[in-house]
């Protein structure tokens, strides 16, 4: 370790700024110019007059703001057309049964046991992915069957749920608007995403 970060305050200091660096990461913008971030830390810390006004500075938020929304708005499209083309494929499918609601299902096993209600609670075990494949989260690779209710659930699988006998197992193709839509899921699944589910129904409860 450096001598510089050898007392308890300076390890502390440190901390805060890999914070503060790391919240900035993640909500950053194209151009941004970290020394001034810290001119501006540095300023504002010690009470410096600001070098930028504030009316020149709530021009430039306004700019970069609406930069930003018009890289999200174009990724958001493109998201939503490749989620199309893949749906509109994968329907001509020959065993993928197309609903009213847009979400698509083949049956992998038909099960034969009671069918959930919107009140019921149901125990499944399930495998997500994007129609990459690549996988955003499974209770099979947990081990460990999840339990929730149906009407708590994302609408693709509160809808396919209550079409599914206990003891299926069906794989559900999610369009955005019956998934996270234009909101996402945090940092695991951007807007506008299409999903994929194999799930199967182990029990209701």
């Amino acid at each position: 370790m450096s001598e510089k970060f050898s007392t308890i305050e300076a390890q502390a200091s440190y901390g805060v700024g890999r914070q503060l660096g790391e919240q900035l990461a993640a909500n950053s913008f194209e151009g941004i110019d970290i020394s001034a971030v810290q001119l501006g830390l540095s300023d504002a810390f010690e009470g410096k007059e600001s070098v930028v006004s504030m009316q020149d500075m709530q021009i430039a938020f306004t700019e970069i703001s609406q930069r930003i929304q018009k890289v999200q708005e174009a990724a958001a499209a493109a998201a939503s057309e490749v989620g199309e083309k893949f749906l509109a494929d994968n329907g001509a499918r020959e065993g993928v049964v197309t609903l009213d609601s847009g979400l698509q299902y083949e049956i992998i096993t038909e099960g034969n046991g009671d069918k959930p209600s919107y009140d019921s609670t149901v125990r499944t075990h399930y495998h997500g992915t994007f129609i990459s494949g690549d996988v955003f989260d499974s209770s099979v690779a947990r081990g460990e069957p999840a339990e929730f209710p149906v009407s708590g659930v994302i609408a693709g699988w509160t809808e396919a749920l209550q079409l599914m006998p206990t003891g299926s197992k069906w794989r559900l193709f999610v369009p955005q608007h019956l998934a996270y839509g234009e909101r996402g899921a945090g940092a695991a699944i951007p807007p506008y995403s299409t999903l994929v589910f194999e799930v199967e129904l182990l029990d209701i409860i």
